[in-house]
């Protein structure tokens, strides 16, 4: 592996002058391709005659104009994926579990587009047009249960188009139970809808059959460092929120508290374990949990807060806290959405 890759022994700094298009890495020979047979063992087990072709790209993505998915490169190898876990924190479909779940996604909007799906009044009346512009932002209701839930932050809720290929993928996934899991719920009606239509569309033919690659990692010409860059610049959640109140309820900056531990190390020294936690429990990306806790760290330092009582208590009610402004900035009119498969 290392012979046939020479920049996966190169530090992170040499690493990153590279242009995508160097790394040569592809979908055959790795992980990637067991999860795709997987992903066409379930098409096959539900009927369907569509088995999705697969390219290396820079992000996840399914164009309308072939019936494929685009994988982002960094999951072709090991050395990239520990470079998008240092410069991202998470790794989105690191894991068997975690890329089925974006393949069946993935699939959905294959089948949408292989069938022109969205032309039909049905499909149109549960979902919505597909003609609508995708927002910049949107708005979750996490307690809806007109959408389902599969992808994090309700990715149903962005667009028609996100509905349609996370209800088809609720519906793909082996003994995912649907119709237990969402009986009484609005969507019940879509999931039933996915299933007929599904048996409808086994014996016709698709419209989309020429395969190729769209913006296939051959040709991107960016450095990994420009990639990042701009994949940080996404990430990053807009500063609307004055956290000056909300710290000093938690910590202390009066006078006789000065020899307690500093509030910024505190919070520094518990900053995974946090993150992780809100992560886990509000859908939101580590690294735009990272930026948020990068300004109260700072607004720490200058108030001079100080650590003060049991420190159990203390990460309890600043992980609330934190949870509290992650599911207040998913509301927000000012949120930036940019997890557009």
């Amino acid at each position: 592996m290392a012979s046939r890759f020479p920049w996966a022994s190169l530090p992170d700094e040499e690493l990153l002058e590279l242009r995508l298009k160097d790394l040569k890495v592809t979908v055959e020979g790795t992980w990637l391709e067991l999860c795709l047979r997987a992903l066409h063992g379930e098409l096959e087990a539900k009927g369907l005659r569509i088995r999705p072709h697969a390219w290396i790209s820079n992000e996840w993505f399914s164009p309308d104009t072939t019936p494929g998915i685009a994988i982002p490169f960094y999951l072709a190898h090991p050395r990239l994926m520990r470079l998008e876990r240092k410069m991202i924190i998470d790794v989105e479909g690191g894991t068997v579990p975690d890329c089925m779940r974006i393949l069946r996604h993935e699939a959905g909007h294959v089948i949408q587009h292989s069938y022109q799906l969205n032309r039909r009044r049905r499909w149109q009346q549960l979902f919505g047009r597909s003609s609508t512009r995708y927002p910049d932002f949107y708005r979750p209701n996490p307690a809806s249960k007109n959408y389902v839930q599969h992808l994090r932050l309700w990715y149903a809720q962005s667009h028609p188009d996100e509905d349609f290929a996370e209800t088809f993928a609720v519906w793909l996934r082996p003994r995912s139970d649907w119709r237990k899991r969402y009986e009484g719920w609005p969507a019940f009606k879509k999931l039933e809808y996915v299933d007929e239509l599904m048996q409808e569309i086994a014996t016709e033919r698709p419209v989309l059959t020429h395969r190729h690659r769209i913006d296939p990692l051959s040709k991107l010409t960016q450095t990994l460092a420009e990639h990042y860059a701009q994949k940080q610049a996404l990430y990053a959640m807009p500063t609307t929120t004055i956290y000056d109140r909300d710290l000093r309820r938690i910590f202390s900056d009066e006078p006789r508290h000065r020899h307690w531990p500093a509030a910024s190390t505190f919070i520094r020294h518990h900053r995974a374990r946090i993150r992780r936690m809100v992560a886990k429990w509000t859908g939101e990306y580590q690294l735009t949990l990272d930026s948020v806790l990068d300004e109260m760290i700072a607004r720490c330092r200058e108030l001079k807060l100080r650590a003060v009582g049991n420190q159990r208590e203390l990460i309890i009610n600043f992980t609330v806290l934190l949870t509290a402004k992650t599911v207040h900035s998913l509301y927000s009119p000012s949120r930036r959405e940019w997890f557009a498969l």
